[in-house]
């Protein structure tokens, strides 16, 4: 069976049509922080079930019901969400992290680390400078023994 899981950052209140569209039919989302408005976790929720952080931005008191960090389990795989790498103050690999979900830089980014994936989604809220507006997806495909997973970042807003 494969899951489909979508992540978000930095949408800064601003939750387009376009990432809407791109997050349909996932099993779960994932937004690594700078939400800006509790309505797009209200939309986001509406689609799948939602885990969410929040990023500096999130200084509004609605955000004090949203952890800095967290670790969950999703489609099988220990996913930790940290809004900026910067904060990231644990070892993912010793903790036995799948993946490690971040924003705030808006660049999007695929990489691996000591057999962590590590996806930065990218922004999906206002273009900043010359980076892509974009979301990204992992696809889980479970096999026996070991799950493998297929990252994807979409760019949501041609340029």
């Amino acid at each position: 069976m494969t899951a489909r899981i979508g992540l978000i950052a930095d949408t800064h209140g601003l939750l387009r049509a376009e990432a809407v569209a791109a997050l349909q039919g996932c099993d779960h989302v994932l937004h690594a922080g700078d939400i800006g408005a509790p309505d797009v976790l209200d939309t986001l929720a509406a689609l799948a079930p939602l885990h969410a952080i929040r990023g500096n931005v999130d200084i509004a008191p609605w955000t004090n019901a949203v952890p800095a960090t967290l670790t969950a389990t999703v489609a099988g795989l220990r996913i930790h969400l940290v809004h900026s790498l910067a904060d990231l103050s644990i070892d993912p690999a010793a903790e036995r992290i799948d993946v490690v979900v971040s924003g705030h830089s808006h660049r999007p980014g695929i990489e691996t680390r000591d057999r962590v994936l590590f996806v930065n989604p990218g922004s999906a809220g206002r273009r900043r400078f010359s980076l892509p507006v974009t979301v990204a997806e992992l696809l889980v495909d479970h096999r026996p023994g070991k799950a493998r997973i297929t990252p994807r970042i979409i760019e949501i807003v041609p340029r």
